[in-house]
């Protein structure tokens, strides 16, 4: 097997292994703490399992809350505490949050925490839904307008268009803050209208339930506390001294919440792309290869996982196919800029997000396009010139290279050629020529057949056939 064929190969191999890998769910272990927790709280000591949702809203962090919830309902947990700090997210792992906030049997606490947080975007959605919703002095939630936007730059739609993504956005938020007992018209506004609250305009309009300065002060106003759950029934916490457990992320949810962001999975495909093809077209350098197959295979983990728009896949082939016929035709730029367009509108519908506008952003768009572009080309270039050079090795090395003549090229009776013997690089070779060439001449190489070299005299202008 070709030396070449073998690398790729196990670099595929790798590569599925990785991909296998990284496709196991997460598990949370029980740790030393958590099974005195588990132990605690059969003993009947309240037990909160706390959670946190520190960054954007994406598919990982989604699984992250979901596992999180459902450990807390296998411990019999009291409560589960989020304390929450995001600018927004993707809408899909918004509504997945959202659909296990309610459907869970443990009742669930939102905390806007510490100063300086916020709950924006699908962040307000996800504390509209919550049993508890709290925030911290010095705090902020709303601003959730379901914009329509390409690199975080607005687009303009038509009315019809924008009417249909609000009424879907407000028919989500009422179906479950209503029975929440939340201020509905008032959230809405944050949908409709952009508004933004900070915590005290957020208790004094019933959008959330009370102000705490501290999770502990936050437990502690929530003891003996009655709330109503989303299915109608009533719970009275019992949250004296209770027993904290938090579950942070897993190693491996911690390195996926990196990719799965639409930049860094942006970055991914183009770094696994561009060295899979440094690799194609210039064999043996290995480095290339094996950074962009995993680079590649890490971007398909996140494309599984994304709500990816294939309009974005198909912009970015294009992109790649026009950089590769700008090194190959003269089109005084006109591909290469082609190219570029079609790479920035690739990256920036990659990702879908239709109740928020999380998505690639312009500045990585941007950052990522245009040295893509200039190294795709310079290096198709390097790919077609080297199709012009002259051979280094091989028989081919010796066209166009003199040789002495050792035996005169002389015409014999049974031939129209003139035939002899030369000396090339220490080595006689039978020659053959169209003219008669005396001893100790030297002569050019015009082309080899078999064992034969057909020459020319060096002076002779038919040297260069």
């Amino acid at each position: 097997m070709p030396p070449r064929f073998f690398r790729i190969g196990l670099l595929a191999l790798c590569a599925a292994f990785l991909a296998a890998h990284l496709a196991q769910p997460a598990t949370y272990a029980q740790s030393e703490g958590a099974s005195r927790a588990t132990t605690s709280s059969a003993d009947g000591k309240a037990q909160v399992i706390e959670l946190r949702i520190g960054d954007e809203i994406e598919p990982v962090m989604a699984e992250y809350v979901d596992g999180g919830i459902e450990e807390a309902a296998r411990r019999h947990a009291s409560v589960v505490l989020i304390t929450m700090d995001t600018p927004g997210g993707l809408s899909t792992s918004m509504e997945d949050i959202i659909q296990h906030i309610l459907d869970s049997p443990v009742p669930v606490v939102v905390y806007i925490s510490p100063a300086g947080s916020r709950g924006a975007s699908a962040g307000f959605f996800i504390l509209m839904s919550a049993d508890v919703a709290a925030m911290a002095p010095g705090t902020h939630t709303g601003a959730a307008s379901p914009l329509l936007a390409i690199g975080g730059v607005p687009l303009q739609v038509d009315d019809t268009l924008k009417k249909k993504i609000l009424n879907d956005a407000t028919a989500f938020l009422r179906s479950y803050s209503a029975k929440r007992g939340r201020n509905v018209e008032l959230a809405e506004s944050a949908v409709t209208e952009g508004k933004a609250w900070t915590e005290t305009e957020a208790l004094d309009g019933k959008l959330v339930d009370l102000i705490a300065n501290s999770p502990e002060d936050l437990l502690s106003r929530l003891d003996g506390r009655t709330i109503k759950r989303f299915d109608g029934t009533t719970v009275q916490l019992a949250l004296r001294n209770p027993e904290r457990v938090p579950l942070p992320m897993t190693l491996r949810q911690q390195f996926l919440s990196r990719i799965v962001q639409p930049d860094a999975f942006f970055i991914l495909l183009i770094v696994g792309v561009l060295g899979l093809y440094t690799e194609f077209t210039h064999p043996g350098m290995v480095a290339p290869g094996v950074i962009g197959g995993i680079s590649l295979v890490l971007a398909l983990y996140a494309m599984h996982i994304l709500p990816v728009a294939p309009a974005g896949i198909v912009l970015i082939v294009l992109a790649l196919g026009l950089f590769v016929l700008e090194a190959k035709y003269t089109s005084h730029g006109v591909l290469a800029i082609g190219g570029i367009v079609a790479m920035m509108l690739g990256a920036l519908m990659l990702v879908r997000s239709p109740l928020t506008h999380a998505g690639v952003s312009l500045g990585v768009a941007t950052g990522v396009t245009l040295p893509f572009a200039l190294i795709t080309i310079f290096l198709m270039r390097l790919v077609l010139g080297s199709r012009t050079w002259k051979p280094a090795t091989g028989r081919e090395q010796l066209v166009g290279t003199v040789a002495e003549v050792t035996t005169p090229l002389e015409k014999l009776t049974d031939s129209e050629a003139f035939q002899g013997m030369v000396r090339l690089h220490g080595e006689l070779w039978r020659a053959v020529s169209r003219e008669a060439i005396p001893a100790g001449a030297h002569v050019r190489v015009t082309r080899i057949e078999g064992l034969t070299l057909h020459v020319a005299p060096a002076e002779s202008p038919a040297q260069g056939r």
